[in-house]
């Protein structure tokens, strides 16, 4: 089956408009890739804002077992030093998260979609629909070309 053969199969949702080359589409499939790396890049900063605060909350707990087993001079350290503090300067990590989606997450996204709907009518994952197409095989069950 020629790669047009295997093209007719994908849903029409994902199926590559006429006039768009393997280049492109494969393009719009690596700049895809890297929106997803962001996305998990993401993920991360807010398991880390989440951490963090977390751990801050837990500080609460430590200066008063401290304070219990009459370690005052450590636990005014914890307290003045640790608990509260910015993780960046002048930055806790809702401000860095804040900023992240505001800024570099909000723009890779904004570029991503605008080069969808300049190149492809804004389809998303042209070049996946047609890998699944390649691999899947044809009348077995679970490698149905749609739902």
């Amino acid at each position: 089956m020629d790669s047009k053969e295997h093209r007719r199969y994908v849903d029409p949702e994902r199926a590559r408009p006429a006039g768009v080359d393997d280049a492109t589409v494969e393009a719009l499939g690596e700049l895809s890739k890297a929106l997803e790396t962001i996305h998990r890049v993401r993920g991360h900063l807010y398991s880390a804002h989440q951490l963090v605060g977390g751990a801050d909350l837990t500080l609460d707990r430590v200066v008063k077992l401290l304070r219990e087993a009459g370690h005052d001079e450590v636990a005014d350290r914890v307290e003045h030093e640790l608990l509260g503090r910015n993780v960046l300067p002048g930055r806790w990590t809702f401000q860095i998260v804040e900023e992240f989606d505001d800024g570099y997450y909000a723009a890779f996204q904004e570029i991503e979609r605008d080069a969808r709907e300049k190149l492809a009518g804004g389809r998303r994952h042209i070049y996946e629909a047609e890998m699944k197409e390649r691999r899947r095989t044809h009348g077995m069950p679970g490698h149905e070309a749609t739902p």
